[in-house]
């Protein structure tokens, strides 16, 4: 099908979500042992949830770039596919981390050496490789409360296709508004109280293409490098500065752990559902001045930039206060 109207965009969204939404059902309908999440003392959840929920929204993204013969790059393709692969069976066997991570570096760097190495250098290969690597990671420790994962990539995934749609590059509006539009129906059934959870088969793939069509977008002139960033920063900020901490005392940060500020805000007793929304709140706002900051002088865009990266520091500080407070009186 020949991408040329908006409306393609729109039948592209709603064909993601029926084949997401309906997937999705089937395997909570038909869950499994070997596909059951079990508490355990790092968890938030209580009962045994399915984690299956990637498998039904990959399905659908990719039956989709299928049917409407959305360009893109091989690398990508060969990227999310060893991605669900490997990932899909840590979900079943729990594979050694080098082995997950190595599955990762190939699938990045071919990406990166296949977009980048002629036009830019090995150094940006390095860099590219290093950043997908780390967003592909950051997205699946984020994936620790019902509804935030999945409503980061409908936000997300949004802005990317609605800046794709105001550049009238109708291609790469589908792309991104099918994932959209399949997280959606993920979230559904993920909202809390949640009924099945993404597993890493959906986080390390959406992580990854976060970062390689954060990239696609600034090589096809849509974005500023530094849109991808903003967009997605709730989780990189959160994430980011969660696993430096925990390598200054030491920690392996690769283990499970309840240390995220999101995790720290569930325990407190503002609920999953209230952070999630407030996720979803900051997310869209956060998207808003990226898309408002594109249209300004660049000057103002990273002044934007920068304000931001003041609010978040703010926000974890007093939350680190917070914490020490009560921990000191208790």
């Amino acid at each position: 099908m020949v991408l040329n109207s908006p409306l393609s965009m729109v039948a592209a969204s709603v064909l993601a979500f029926v084949i997401a939404f309906f997937s999705i059902l089937w395997l909570i309908k038909h869950k499994t042992s070997w596909g059951l999440d079990h508490p355990n003392s790092r968890s938030l959840h209580s009962v045994p949830v399915p984690r299956t929920g990637g498998l039904g929204l990959f399905l659908a993204v990719i039956i989709t770039w299928l049917f409407f013969w959305v360009m893109v790059p091989m690398t990508v393709w060969v990227g999310i596919s060893l991605l669900i692969i490997v990932s899909f069976a840590d979900d079943v066997e729990h594979l050694p981390v080098w082995c997950r991570l190595l599955v990762q570096i190939v699938a990045a760097a071919v990406f990166s050496t296949d977009l980048l190495l002629q036009a830019y250098g090995w150094m940006s290969v390095l860099c590219a490789t290093a950043a997908i690597v780390w967003v592909s990671n950051l997205y699946n420790f984020m994936d620790g409360s019902d509804g935030l994962a999945g409503g980061m990539a409908v936000i997300g995934f949004g802005y990317y296709g609605l800046f794709a749609y105001l550049a009238e590059n109708y291609d790469f509006a589908v792309i991104n508004f099918s994932i959209a539009a399949a997280a959606l129906a993920f979230l559904i059934h993920n909202f809390y109280p949640a009924r099945i959870f993404m597993g890493d088969v959906g986080a390390i793939p959406l992580g990854f293409l976060a970062a390689v069509l954060g990239i696609l977008g600034w090589m096809n002139n849509l974005w500023s490098v530094w849109l991808p960033l903003l967009v997605f920063s709730p989780f990189i900020a959160d994430s980011t500065v969660t696993l430096i901490k925990r390598l200054i005392r030491g920690k392996r940060i690769w283990l499970a752990h309840r240390e995220h500020y999101y995790q720290r805000i569930i325990q407190s007793g503002f609920g999953h559902r209230n952070t999630a929304l407030s996720g979803y709140a900051l997310m869209l706002i956060v998207g808003g001045s990226a898309v408002w900051a594109c249209r300004q002088d660049v000057t103002v865009q990273y002044g934007v930039v920068a304000i931001w990266g003041s609010i978040y520091l703010i926000l974890m500080l007093i939350s680190d206060w917070h914490q020490k407070y009560y921990s000191d009186r208790g």
